[in-house]
């Protein structure tokens, strides 16, 4: 069975042979840009409307928030006042969303290859693409890898919020690609990139932290539960040269935060970094 909506549902088989399948109700949007197929539809379910990219799911309205919360959030009470973010990716406006509830950001930069993600998710996913309008954001329609490659210590988060290591997201999975983030990066510096599901993608992990770890002095990951997404279990990498995972909490920040979310709170997030003996493994 391929991927896609087939006899009234969405279907999604992971390469481990197993998935999901989803109620499906009207076709919002389908069109081919020049990099992917980009879908938003209704579903007969509690997850709201959903966006798919090349027939692979990226974001559910009902549960978006366990991915977006987790990317932002983690990194971003680790920092003592995060002025500069970078989205990478991410053109559906939900990390941008999380990220602009920190009262010390001053600007936000979202590069995303695809403007008409963007366009799609503004008209169709509003209470997802909400941040996207804020003056605080800069939206650049450009390629991340050309992007970062001349910029030296810029940022002091960057949020690496790509698509898998296929199609327009390959060229965000190299050595080179995250040196030149590592050089973006201002003092005290953190990135947080998603790195796939620890049940599904194992061999994707192990490649990506390997390269990371060559970049890195300190990469360590974390995890949550996504329901949607291949597995139920999604894992992020949290990398930087001398800020260590826990060694540092916002709590000046913490109360402003905390309220707006619907996952995230301190014993949620200290507890992101305790790994599973199988993933120590991969890892």
């Amino acid at each position: 069975m391929k991927n896609g909506i087939e006899n009234g549902y969405y279907h999604e088989i992971t390469p481990a042979g197993f998935g999901i399948a989803i109620k499906a109700g009207k076709v919002l949007f389908s069109e081919q840009s020049e990099f992917q197929k980009v879908e938003i539809f209704e579903t007969e379910s509690k997850l709201g409307r959903v966006l798919t990219l090349d027939d692979l799911m990226m974001t559910t309205e009902g549960d978006e928030f366990h991915y977006h919360e987790m990317i932002a959030h983690i990194p971003m009470m680790h920092h003592k006042c995060p002025k500069s973010v970078l989205v990478i990716g991410g053109g559906d406006g939900g990390t941008v969303r999380e990220v602009l509830k920190h009262k010390t950001v001053e600007k936000v930069v979202l590069c995303e290859i695809d403007g008409m993600v963007i366009d799609a998710c503004k008209k169709y996913l509003p209470t997802i693409s909400c941040g996207l309008d804020d003056p605080r954001v800069e939206i650049l329609v450009q390629d991340a890898i050309e992007y970062i490659k001349d910029k030296k210590n810029e940022f002091d988060i960057v949020l690496i919020d790509s698509t898998d290591p296929m199609g327009p997201g390959e060229g965000l999975f190299t050595e080179e690609f995250y040196t030149n983030v590592k050089n973006s990066l201002k003092e005290d510096g953190i990135v947080a990139a998603q790195s796939e599901s620890p049940v599904v993608n194992k061999e994707e992990i192990r490649k990506m932290y390997n390269l990371l770890k060559k970049v890195f002095p300190i990469c360590s990951t974390y995890t949550s539960n996504i329901p949607t997404y291949p597995g139920g279990y999604w894992a992020w990498a949290f990398c930087s040269e001398n800020v260590e995972p826990l060694s540092y909490f916002a709590e000046d920040r913490y109360e402003d935060i905390v309220k707006s979310c619907k996952i995230y709170n301190k014993d949620y997030h200290n507890a992101r970094f305790a790994l599973s003996n199988y993933l120590k493994e991969l890892l």
